[in-house]
């Protein structure tokens, strides 16, 4: 592929259709494209070495896979930082060209400003510990074992800290503290101060009538509740999942879906990878993190192909990208309309859910109790199981708290926030989420910003088609598939978060439409 990516209108304006790559940009250009098109198909060969082991490998080739893994690392570490590149960048970024070209190249430069402030060891000692600790962690997690995992996970701190001092030294005026250089690499632009604005909102939001949101959704559930175990065999189970991620637009010419112990989406257009997780007992949690995954898989498939292989064509942030996921998982699948639609698959393919009515299902499927795990929790807790992990995450990286406090913070902050307690159960606590065995510090308020902007957006749909609910019901989900590519996904990274959500939504992230959509679902019981 050659400069003239994705000649569009604007393209075509300054340039005419029948130009070619050498008439459009000069060599340099070309050499920057070529260049991140080959990072990319490093990344791409990375990306499934990894789901083949998380999924895939036996446990006896975690050594091998680690260290291929992370020579792959260091290997696009030191091709995005040749001494040449900052030259290349400088020159195209200095000519005048059209704008989404020139917006590309200002990714490439933030890019490859990520990279080069880091010395290849240190990418290539993370990758290796990252490895480590998480194999590991397969096991200690289910044996309960902190020591044994926190022998492992010390270094991944270790290891974290210096990168943050790094990224934060090569630019002290942008980062007030190392976590914001590492919430940086999730959250470009965002700050650690915005995010604890937006969290005291939400703590704020959180009383209403003079007690918290939690009580009094809590004392509205007046009904009894409906227990939904049964025996619900995991082959059925996948059947019924994969019913439901084609009900959704997904593609299984261009991907597929397996079991992980913690459930996630990873690959690109052509071949996304979706991971979800059974228990024989129950259905629920199945569904529901199968039609999250696939909105993370959904945004991949939606990115713009023109630009596919550099920066710009990537998602632009995690705070979009878990808002596409929450979005398909809590007004998609979660719609009281397309429950009613979509039990009668139910009914039809696990029989032990004959027993229950679409109204039994949708409400325990909603049904606000404090719980341990995070990806179990309702919409009502789940903000507060991110905000424990901000406030830990970041202490742990900037030195107010260390590896071996964390358990004790935790459920101490678990009793305050949801009234449960976790001593000495570390498994259903401090070890339940995969996240921090790599290092992936930063990552844990893009869930709770994507759940604020999935309600912003789910606003923006339903003024644009106040029919929504209707369609729903009768399983058409298209028109809410291409409200999203048109005004998210198309987008890539030419565009900031916050100016996607301004032209989608009418404004920037605002925590009210989070606040109504809670409303309306648990006490108006509109939706």
């Amino acid at each position: 592929m050659g400069v003239c990516i994705g000649l569009g209108p604007e393209q075509e304006k300054h340039h005419g259709k029948g130009n070619d790559d050498s008439s459009i940009q000069p060599q340099s250009d070309r050499r920057l494209v070529s260049r991140f098109q080959r990072l990319a198909r490093i990344d791409h060969a990375t990306t499934f070495l990894q789901w083949d082991q998380l999924v895939m490998m036996p446990p006896g080739g975690n050594d091998a896979r680690a260290k291929a893994i992370a020579e792959l690392a260091t290997l696009h570490h030191e091709r995005l930082t040749a001494p040449d590149m900052g030259d290349l960048l400088h020159d195209a970024e200095t000519r005048e060209s059209y704008p989404a070209l020139q917006r590309s190249i200002l990714e490439m430069k933030r890019v490859w400003q990520q990279a080069v402030c880091l010395p290849a060891d240190l990418v290539k000692a993370k990758s290796l510990a990252g490895s480590k600790c998480e194999h590991g962690w397969r096991t200690q997690r289910r044996e309960n074992d902190w020591p044994g995992f926190l022998e492992n996970f010390r270094e991944v701190v270790r290891l974290s800290r210096e990168e943050a001092q790094a990224r934060r030294a090569a630019a002290p005026d942008r980062f007030a503290t190392p976590y914001d250089a590492l919430l940086d690499s999730y959250e470009p632009g965002g700050s650690s101060a915005a995010i604890d604005a937006l969290f005291d909102d939400l703590a704020a939001f959180h009383v209403v009538f003079g007690k918290s949101l939690l009580d009094e959704v809590l004392g509205r559930q007046a009904e009894p509740a409906v227990d939904l175990a049964g025996d619900y065999p995991i082959e059925a189970q996948e059947a019924v999942c994969r019913r439901l991620m084609t009900q959704l637009g997904f593609d299984f010419e261009a991907g597929r879906l397996d079991v992980s112990m913690h459930p996630f989406s990873t690959g690109g257009r052509g071949d996304h990878r979706i991971t979800t997780r059974f228990r024989e007992t129950d259905f629920v949690d199945a569904l529901m993190a199968t039609a999250h995954e696939t909105g993370h898989a959904a945004y991949e498939s939606g990115l713009p192909e023109a630009w596919e292989g550099l920066p710009a064509g990537q998602a632009r942030s995690m705070s979009l990208h878990e808002s596409q996921s929450l979005f398909f998982e809590k007004h998609l699948y979660l719609c009281r309309s397309f429950i009613d639609f979509f039990t009668g698959i139910l009914h039809e393919s696990l029989s032990g859910t004959k027993r229950f009515t679409a109204g039994q299902i949708w409400s325990e499927s909603i049904r606000v109790r404090p719980r341990l795990i995070r990806i179990e929790a309702d919409e009502v807790t789940y903000p507060l199981h991110v905000i424990l992990r901000f406030e830990i995450e970041s202490g742990l990286i900037d030195g107010s708290l260390e590896a071996e406090d964390i358990p004790d913070v935790w459920d101490r902050k678990m009793q305050a926030y949801l009234g449960l307690s976790t001593h000495g159960n570390d498994r259903d606590g401090c070890m339940q989420d995969i996240h921090w065995t790599d290092g992936a510090f930063g990552y844990f308020p893009s869930y709770t910003l994507g759940a604020l902007n999935a309600a912003q957006l789910a606003g923006a749909i339903g003024r644009a088609h106040p029919d929504w609910q209707s369609r729903l019901g009768s399983g058409e989900v298209g028109f809410i598939r291409d409200w999203l590519e048109k005004n998210v996904w198309r987008k890539g990274s030419l565009v900031d978060t916050q100016e996607i959500l301004r032209t989608a939504t009418g404004e920037a992230t605002n925590p009210e439409h989070f606040l109504a959509h809670l409303r309306a679902r648990y006490f108006e019981q509109a939706y």
